[in-house]
């Protein structure tokens, strides 16, 4: 799956345009390296994401197409 989907379907980002401009703005990292929207996302990666003064680190635990609003949470974990 795109990163940019995974971003929105996942609710780590609201929209998917937004989380298309935060990749090329290069404040999103899949597993320490800098991420095109476009990068494949697959479970297991670690994903980083900078918002304004803070960072945000999610490990991928599933990857899905679609998913209700409550299951969102089941897609990743927080890293601290």
């Amino acid at each position: 799956m795109r990163l940019d989907k995974f971003l929105k379907v996942s609710r780590l980002i609201k929209r998917r345009t937004i989380a298309n401009e935060a990749c090329d703005a290069g404040r999103v990292m899949i597993n320490g390296k800098p991420a095109k929207a476009s990068a494949n996302v697959k479970e297991g990666d670690i994903i980083e994401i900078g918002f304004g003064g803070k960072a945000v680190k999610v490990k991928v635990l599933n990857v899905q197409e679609t998913v209700r609003k409550d299951d969102a949470k089941d897609l990743y974990e927080y890293i601290v």
